[in-house]
């Protein structure tokens, strides 16, 4: 008995011991930038009560412990250079950290293009040979908290060369590889961002609660995980079963249905369930019909269904009848006899089965280029990437929940931004929007209020930087409206706020591709924007952007800002193409244009009298040609302030 207290004793020394060793917050280590400048704040843990001394670049600065074993050291601002060492001792405990910077640190944040690596970036291999020594990154880890945390889970500082670089942020290398080009300073990015997630997500519970729109959401916020499963299964089976008991289908049993039995599931769209509806985080099974028209002629042709790609296994009904899909170069697809379809209502019922093939699942759906989606007649083709797919999740099998950043607002604000508190920034580049499109006019206030959120937390009305969104999707015109086109018209308000520069880069974005490849434009245009505003390197490689308009007979004259040395069309035979007017119906038609010094002249034979012109209003402008003589694109605008798509989306 005595042997076991003795081990027991032993253990517990042990583990008090390694609870009260001398650390710091994870954000410290070998290869760290320090913000030039700045007073620099070293915090961590060690015995209750004991000293804790820093020593760095000749700064010798000391303090104790608290109740809590909590200590934080300032040390006073500095100008750039290194490397240097950095000792903090605590009594017999010593940390030492080698080749610390001091320069530039700039937090880098938003979603998946932001998350972007220089790995799957164009140029790769080149940067690969010869990368910036001056350019450093600390990746903070993917986390969601519901309360803010104090530190981060882990991560590290690394150099950028040969061996790291194809894990850096490709936006925030080609930036920070410019700023070093041009001030020979060290640049530390601090990479904090998640793909596909909402701004929601990074903006903290204080300020949520102050805006309207967003604070009943953030009251209704559950305290624990087990709590939000809760909620998230009786929304999942009231979205899905709205007013009736819940049902547990059979897929035998769903393919002797009409199309019109499945009218009363709730809509939705090709691409995972993650992303649509309320079955954000859903893990199970599920069901998807789509209902296709077919005029007489079709019936008695052969045809190939496309279905893209799925991480799930598929059970496929054509009007009832079993059909086998293969894997063809990665996509479904299934090779279908004349006679398998009719004239009228069609029906393609599937059933998606938890297979899991994919480490990364995002949840049940079919995935893949839309392009991918769709049935292929020897003459024609019908797309299946709309909106009309009814959807319903198979609660009859087993199925959990997968938490993802969406899940509940401010999720990542407490765990990737709130450990960076205290660690000094020169500012901020961002690179997200896409997921807020749908919400694109409440995106003209939810955006400003997560650039006035950071900035009150670091105390310090810092720099922000972002990117206007790309070109992706199709190509509506302004008649039927688009929802990225009033994001990026969001974007662009925020300009208003001071301090404030955004990139310009419909013209490097892939329309069949929401990830384009080409990042070092999109990186360079941000450091370009850095240099003017921050650095004072004063520079003309800026797009032009929209500053007024005057009607007269019969067409629009457009002036536009950073256009002083001239405009330019990029096309063979010079036409200006992405132009529309309208009239007072609202109408709009596509229109011509022609450079008047640096001024556009717009008009169309049907708009007598036009009272606004829009230029790059499309998901997808990727005919927009309008440069200013340095080569960069005229940023995306409309005149008019009419009802868009989004204004009710809440």
């Amino acid at each position: 008995m005595r042997k076991v207290l003795l081990v027991t004793f032993i253990l517990l020394g042990f583990f008090t011991i390694s609870k009260a060793q001398l650390t710091t917050a994870k954000l410290f280590g070998d290869h760290m930038v320090l913000q030039r400048n700045q007073p620099i704040i070293v915090w961590g843990s060690a015995v209750k009560g004991a000293k804790v001394e820093l020593h760095f670049n000749g700064q010798h600065v000391n303090t104790r412990a608290d109740e809590n074993g909590n200590w934080v050291l300032t040390l006073n601002g500095m100008k750039e250079g290194g490397p240097y060492n950095m000792i903090i001792v605590s009594g017999r405990n010593t940390l030492s950290y080698t080749d610390v910077m001091m320069g530039e640190v700039w937090l880098c944040s938003g979603q998946s293009n932001m998350e972007f690596t220089m790995a799957n970036a164009l140029g790769f291999k080149n940067e690969q040979k010869v990368p910036s020594p001056l350019v450093r990154q600390f990746h903070v880890p993917n986390r969601i908290s519901l309360q803010p945390e104090k530190d981060l889970e882990g991560g590290e500082w690394q150099a950028a060369d040969e061996s790291t670089l194809g894990g850096f942020t490709a936006v925030g290398y080609f930036f920070a590889k410019k700023l070093a080009q041009q001030t020979g300073i060290s640049i530390g990015l601090l990479h904090s961002s998640w793909g596909g997630t909402m701004a929601e997500c990074w903006i903290s519970k204080e300020s949520q609660l102050t805006d309207p729109n967003l604070e009943a959401r953030m009251k209704a916020m559950p305290p624990t995980f087990d709590r939000m499963k809760q909620i998230v299964d009786s929304t999942i089976k009231f979205y899905s079963f709205p007013n009736m008991p819940v049902t547990h289908y059979k897929i035998e049993e769903l393919a002797t249905q009409p199309p019109s039995f499945f009218d009363k599931w709730q809509k939705g769209t090709t691409g995972a369930w993650e992303w649509q509806g309320k079955w954000a985080s859903y893990r199970g099974e599920g069901f998807m019909e789509h209902t296709t028209r077919l005029n007489p002629g079709f019936a008695d042709k052969t045809s190939v269904l496309h279905l893209g790609q799925t991480d799930a296994d598929m059970k496929l009904f054509i009007n009832g009848n079993p059909i086998t899909p293969t894997l063809v170069n990665g996509n479904l697809q299934v090779n279908l006899p004349a006679g398998t379809w009719k004239t009228g209502d069609n029906s393609i019922l599937i059933n998606l089965q938890s297979g899991q093939k994919n480490p990364s699942w995002w949840g049940i759906g079919l995935n893949g280029d839309w392009t991918n989606t769709y049935i292929q007649f020897p003459d024609t083709a019908f797309t299946l990437a709309d909106h009309n797919w009814a959807i319903m999740p198979d609660l009859g099998r087993p199925y959990h929940f997968d938490f993802s950043p969406n899940s509940a607002p401010t999720t990542l604000y407490n765990g990737m931004i709130a450990p960076l508190l205290q660690y000094p920034i020169e500012g901020v580049i961002w690179y997200q929007g896409e997921a807020n499109a749908n919400k694109a006019y409440q995106y003209r206030t939810t955006f400003p209020l997560l650039i006035n959120d950071w900035r009150t937390k670091w105390n310090r009305q810092f720099p922000f930087l972002f990117v206007q969104l790309s070109s992706w999707g199709t190509m509506p015109n302004s008649n039927q409206g688009s929802d990225w086109a009033e994001l990026r018209e969001a974007q662009t308000m925020a300009l208003s706020i001071p301090n404030t520069a955004m990139a310009v880069t419909i013209d490097v974005g892939d329309a069949n591709n929401i990830h384009p490849k080409d990042k070092a434009d999109v990186g360079y245009r941000l450091a370009y924007e850095a240099l003017n505003s921050v650095y004072g390197l004063w520079n003309t490689n800026r797009s032009p952007l929209y500053k007024s308009v005057e009607f007269k007979d019969g067409a629009a004259i457009v002036s536009l800002i950073n256009a002083d040395n001239g405009l330019m069309a990029k096309d063979p035979y010079g036409y200006i193409r992405g132009f529309e007017v309208a009239g007072a119906d609202h109408k709009f038609y596509f229109a011509k244009a022609d450079i008047v010094g640096n001024q556009v002249k717009v008009w169309s034979a049907d708009v007598k009298q036009p009272v606004t012109v829009r230029y790059a209003w499309t998901n997808a402008p990727i005919e927009a040609n309008l440069y200013n003589k340095e080569g960069y694109p005229v940023g995306p605008f409309r005149s008019d302030d009419w009802k868009g798509v989004t204004e009710a989306a809440k």
